[in-house]
């Protein structure tokens, strides 16, 4: 089963695609789709969700996972953030793909052991869980600790 994770964001939506097989896990690909800060929000949107139908195409995955909405204390920062999410959902729903969602909260514990986790020890957990995989950047990252927590949340 491919799995691909998803980690939505205005400035730079990351995404992994995992291979599950049993318990064990394989990287397959990972990647970034960043935007322009200047550019007008309906294009950015526009490229996030172009950039995920191309992952989407690409890699055949059959299931999506993506990190829930969480309230900022910025009331634009959240709104943004769900535009961002709104996109990548999108994408996905328009390719018939099922979307599980996850707390950033219940990723870290799935991925690290703890809930209170940091980047750096999810980062140190992907090299243990995905030895060799070369990482796109942060954004990816995190795409791929949702793909891995879906995959030890979600059987089937």
């Amino acid at each position: 089963m491919l799995i691909l994770g998803l980690d939505p964001s205005l400035s730079c939506t990351g995404w992994g695609v995992i291979r599950v097989e049993g318990s064990r896990l394989a990287h397959i690909a990972n990647g970034q789709v960043p935007t322009k800060p200047k550019a007008p929000m309906a294009e950015r949107l526009d490229h996030i969700y172009a950039g995920i139908a191309a992952v989407i195409a690409a890699h055949a995955p059959d299931r999506a996972a993506a990190e829930e909405v969480f309230a900022n204390k910025n009331a634009q920062s959240t709104l943004k953030l769900a535009q961002a999410r709104g996109a990548v959902l999108a994408a996905c729903g328009a390719r018939g793909l099922s979307v599980n969602e996850h707390a950033a909260r219940l990723v870290k514990k799935a991925v690290v052991g703890t809930g209170a986790a940091d980047k750096n020890q999810v980062q140190a957990m992907l090299k243990v869980l995905l030895p060799g995989a070369q990482i796109a950047g942060a954004d990816a990252a995190d795409a791929l600790a949702v793909a891995i927590a879906d995959a030890h949340l979600v059987r089937g």
